[in-house]
This record gives C-alpha cells, structure tokens and sequence, in this order.
C-alpha cells in the first residue's frame, strides 16, 4: 500500500509543479472564479463550449498541491467530454473524496482521478480538491458570482 500512495503522492505533485492547460483561452465563451476563504486558493477556469461539448478548458491561478493538481487533472479529463459527462464525473469524484459509497457498491470509473482518493481522510482538504470542479459547475451553469467552497 505504501508503494502505490507514493506512486499517487507523486502524481498530484507532478501536476501541481507542472499544471496542465494552466492558461487562459482567449476564445472561451463560458468563465467563472473560485475561490476558497479558508485557505486563500483562488482560481479561474475558462471555457470553449461548442454544441454541448467542453471542446477547451484552462485555468488560472494560485492554491495549494492538491487544489492545483485536481485543477490540471480535471482539464485533462473533461476536454472532449459532453456538458452531461463532465458534471457526472465531478458527482463521481466529489463522492470519492469525500468517502461516499455508491449505492451498489461498485467505485465508478475516475481514471487518474482516484489518486485523490486519499483525501476523504482529511475532510479539510476536500474543499482543496473539488474548488476546481465546484468553480467548472459555475461556468457550464453560466453563473457570474464567485464560487466559494463555503
């Protein structure tokens, strides 16, 4: 066990030293902010959807390891996907964080995403994790106010 946590300790670093799509888009037409008071991460994520398709994301900003991991994980893994596939996935992850199991039993299919896994053992960390996809909600859903995890 001590191996894999390495293993996933070193992916959410890797990401958070070298955050993918962290980058504003210049032709994205759905944007909205985040930010958590508890710990002062704050970030931006920006969008290009297209016929109910996220077809580019990006974001901005400054927060801790884990908050700035999920936020580069996330881009990866909702480029391409439909508007319905990206909030089924953050209902997915928000349970795995937070230590929900689902009602059959059977984990749902996260991907690289299970290496945040391990946070539901830190409740104060689960802000950290979903700030990104709370702040994702946001923008699909259009709202212009700041998105707090409060």
């Amino acid at each position: 066990m001590a191996d894999l946590r390495d293993l996933y300790q070193e992916l959410i670093l890797e990401h958070s030293k070298a955050p993918r799509n962290f980058h504003e888009l210049p032709a994205a037409n759905r944007r909205a902010e985040g930010y958590n008071p508890l710990c002062g991460d704050h970030y931006t994520v920006t969008l290009e959807v297209e016929d109910g398709k996220i077809r580019d994301i990006g974001f901005q900003g400054a927060g801790c390891a884990i908050s700035k991991a999920s936020a580069s994980l996330m881009t990866q893994i909702v480029k391409g996907k439909s508007v319905g596939e990206a909030s089924k996935l953050f209902e997915d992850f928000h349970d795995l964080v937070t230590g929900k199991a689902p009602p059959n039993g059977n984990q749902p299919d996260v991907g690289k995403l299970k290496v945040f896994a391990g946070v539901s053992e830190f409740p104060a960390r689960v802000k950290c994790a979903t700030l990104a996809w709370h702040t994702l909600e946001s923008a699909l859903e259009g709202k212009q106010d700041v998105t707090t995890t409060e």
